[in-house]
């Protein structure tokens, strides 16, 4: 059986769910999870003017009610010109992937999550973003340079193998996210859509394993 979470690093109810993913993940260790993502916003040239920038802060203010997330929203408001880009940080985990095929990619994908959220990084600029992607990547005992990781982001296959991600979660016909489906026997189900806790998924996964 696997779980495929379907998500992007910079939609603030991915990072609300991202804790109750992890304890997912550690609570059933042998299940496979596979990351994919969905480019919520990717291409977008919206630049965030301050009544954007309050919206967003509104959907924080549900999430961090829901989740008990830690938003850093200073450094929202005080961001020039900022365009809600999320291509570039979705291609980072692809670049991870590809960077180091045995990662745990889901740390990874929390690592980005943490830098734009808590952090207040720009998670749309590449350098920023190897920065990030290397030392994730390191944690986990797997030795990348960031200028080794920028090449591979910045190269032709990472940006294909992201629209591939995008493709997929059109496929799947996802909606919002984070989504899960489940894999059993080569047959894709949705599991959920939205924020869940991670008792009602691990309950749910539970009782299609049985």
């Amino acid at each position: 059986m696997k779980l495929i979470f379907v998500g992007d690093p910079m939609c603030s109810w991915c990072y609300g769910f991202g804790k109750e993913m992890s304890a997912i993940a550690q609570s059933m260790p042998d299940l496979d999870v596979q990351v994919v993502v969905g480019g919520m916003a990717a291409g977008s040239t919206q630049v965030l003017d301050d009544a954007a920038k309050q919206f967003r802060l509104t959907h924080w203010a549900r999430v961090e009610q829901m989740s008990g997330a830690e938003f850093n929203r200073e450094a929202l408001m005080a961001r020039k010109d900022f365009v809600y880009d999320t291509e570039p940080v979705c291609r980072a985990v692809v670049a991870a992937r590809m960077v180091a095929p045995g990662v745990d990619l889901l740390k990874v994908f929390r690592a980005f999550q943490r830098a734009f959220y808590v952090d207040g990084l720009d998670t749309t600029d590449g350098d920023v973003l190897a920065e990030i992607g290397a030392k994730a990547i390191a944690e986990q005992g797997i030795a990348v340079t960031a200028d080794a990781f920028f090449e591979v982001f910045s190269s032709d296959e990472a940006i294909d193998a992201a629209q591939q991600d995008f493709a997929l979660t059109r496929r799947l016909g996802v909606q919002g996210f984070p989504s899960l489906f489940v894999e059993v026997d080569g047959k894709i189900g949705r599991l959920s859509s939205g924020y869940a806790t991670a008792g009602q998924i691990t309950k749910a996964l539970e009782s299609l394993a049985a």
